[in-house]
């Protein structure tokens, strides 16, 4: 029995799955080593790098039969359902830990009142407070600043300062959880005045500050504050370059990027989106490949801006990389969402039922936010009936989704399904956004229904939405089919912002379906000069000149599209300046 002692121990340093774990503590038990439970409960809490409810439910029976309990064992566990986002557990874990007859510590104490500042629950951490009196713990540091930032994060900033006033010691700690608290309330003029206040500052408080001013745009005041700062760490140079960003400054953040003693890859991800903002796809990839350990939000965030910026063929390359054996990074849903909106926009179904049966491997399973996803994947693809059943599947349906399949019905002319979906997200209260117009206008336009159409348009108002240029240009071939042509041209002469060649080569079109040389040739003049190298516009105006007998000028224009052909060796299909826009 003695000699075993030493190799169970010997065991439990080392590297183990919760399954071999689970084999020891049988042995741990056969054998009447229950002092060593200890360190069974101490290395399943450590080796669970994911959590899994089997595995927690096991630690709690054997704290619940365990002889001799440990309250440092509760705290672990407090503390490792908190690690892995499960807050109200948390608690729930204090709560039992009493209940078995042990009383709280000020380490257990103040994890709990942290899980209950995370999980915003209010009843919880007054119930906590009220044992920090009864046990007196009132005089603790660590109980009294956790109570501080609970009353903090759930914007009780009055109840916050008292117990803050009232501690008898303060660390730096305790100066940040309220100095944050005032940062969140958005009151900057108190948040600087207590900022100048404490006592011996950390880069935390400095940061703090700084983050503050850069949530509001006041970037020069962050920077004044930057430059003062006795140190910085990394996350002070990623708040300046995240605020630059916002800003709208991608160049002053590539600067401080380039100056930054040492960056990680949250340095590098902040970069990425900031260009994937402004289109900048090749600047991102550069800084991607820069970096010499990729992790799987880093090339989430990548895949992302290729699949955002309309480069879905490079989101797909760059997901095979990937998972590839020897770079071998699992996916998550972030980076499944990208892939299937870079389906989406090839219409590749067979690589999105690929992805489907993919998830079903990684046991990986489908929330909301993934099936809208396939949602408009299988809508833009032409399978609406199985995006119809993953809609009807969904626990909440926001404006993505319904967005998604109002937009697919349309483009699938299904237009009173379109209608329909429209009026019952308005009676959910869910608010449309441009893109939902984009498919009810779609809609309205496959159908002809003009009326329908223009109180659908001029409604867009009463959502606080400004129609863009893709509107107009729904509306005016709308307006163009009918064979309301002045109606059309008159749109286009309202517009509020420059019309693209898309808008004019709506009317062209419609001039070609009801052979109308005046405004064929004021439309065609409009698309020459916004796209002078796009053959179809040429064509169209070349087959309205043979319409009304103009050969001369019909050859004319054949024999201009000839020379371009061959200059060019490709032509640009017509409307594809602006059909990326919807």
């Amino acid at each position: 029995m003695l000699t075993l002692v030493p190799k169970v121990s010997a065991l439990l340093e080392k590297t183990l799955t919760v399954k071999q774990i689970k084999q020891i503590q049988a042995l741990v038990l056969i054998n009447g080593l229950n002092y060593l439970e200890r360190l069974v409960v101490h290395r399943l809490l450590d080796s669970s790098y994911s959590y899994s409810r089997d595995t927690f439910m096991y630690i709690q029976l054997i704290l619940h039969h365990m002889h001799n309990p440990d309250v440092s064992l509760w705290v672990h566990s407090i503390r490792f359902l908190s690690n892995h986002g499960k807050f109200v557990e948390a608690f729930s874990q204090y709560v039992h830990m009493q209940r078995s007859g042990l009383l709280p510590s000020t380490f257990s104490v103040s994890s709990a009142l942290k899980a209950c500042a995370r999980a915003k629950y209010l009843w919880g951490g007054i119930s906590i407070h009220a044992q920090i009196h009864k046990y007196v713990f009132s005089d603790d540091v660590y109980v009294q600043t956790a109570l501080v930032d609970f009353y903090s994060k759930l914007n009780d900033i009055e109840t916050s300062r008292k117990v803050f006033d009232d501690m008898k010691r303060k660390n730096v700690v305790s100066w940040n959880s309220l100095l944050i608290g005032y940062l969140k309330n958005g009151d900057l003029p108190l948040a600087q005045n207590f900022f100048d206040e404490i006592p011996e500052k950390d880069v935390i408080s400095w940061n703090s500050m700084i983050t503050g001013y850069l949530r509001t745009g006041n970037i020069d005041q962050a920077y004044f504050l930057f430059e003062k700062m006795p140190e910085r760490n990394t996350a002070s140079w990623n708040a300046m370059i995240g605020g630059y960003i916002n800003c709208g400054k991608i160049e002053l953040a590539r600067a401080f990027y380039d100056l930054m003693p040492k960056r990680n890859n949250v340095s590098c991800i902040t970069m990425i989106a900031g260009y994937s903002r402004c289109g900048n796809v090749e600047s991102a990839n550069e800084l991607f490949y820069q970096m010499d350990e990729k992790d799987q939000v880093l090339y989430n965030a990548m895949i992302a801006c290729f699949a955002q910026n309309s480069r879905p063929r490079e989101a797909l390359q760059l997901f095979n990389e990937m998972i590839q054996p020897h770079i071998n990074i699992q996916p998550d849903k972030m980076t499944l969402s990208s892939v299937i909106s870079a389906c989406s926009q090839l219409g590749d179904l067979s690589f999105g039922v690929w992805t489907e049966s993919y998830m079903r491997k990684l046991e990986i399973r489908m929330d909301d936010h993934l099936a809208t996803a396939f949602i408009d994947l299988y809508a833009k693809s032409g399978s609406i009936d199985k995006a119809f059943e993953l809609f009807c599947g969904l626990r909440k349906k926001d404006v993505v989704a319904y967005t998604a399949m109002i937009l697919g019905c349309g483009i699938n002319g299904r237009d009173s399904d379109a209608i329909e979906l429209f009026e019952e997200m308005i009676k959910s209260e869910v608010s449309p956004n441009l893109v939902t117009f984009t498919g009810l206008l779609t809609a309205f336009n496959h159908v002809g229904m003009v009326e329908e159409g223009y109180h659908c348009f001029n409604s867009m108002k009463k959502y606080g939405l400004v129609p863009s240029a893709d509107h107009y240009s729904l509306m005016v071939d709308l307006l163009g089919r009918a064979g309301r042509l002045v109606e059309a041209q008159d749109l286009i002469k309202s517009m509020p912002m420059q019309p693209h060649a898309g808008v004019w080569g709506s009317l062209l079109s419609a001039c070609n379906l009801y052979n109308n040389v005046e405004l064929g040739e004021i439309a065609a003049k409009h698309c020459f000069e916004l796209e002078p190298d796009t053959t179809s516009y040429r064509s169209l105006l070349a087959n309205i000149y043979s319409s009304a007998g103009r050969w001369d000028d019909a050859k004319r224009l054949q024999k201009a599209i000839h020379k371009m052909g061959m200059e060019k060796g490709v032509a640009k299909i017509f409307g594809s300046s602006w059909m990326g826009h919807n």
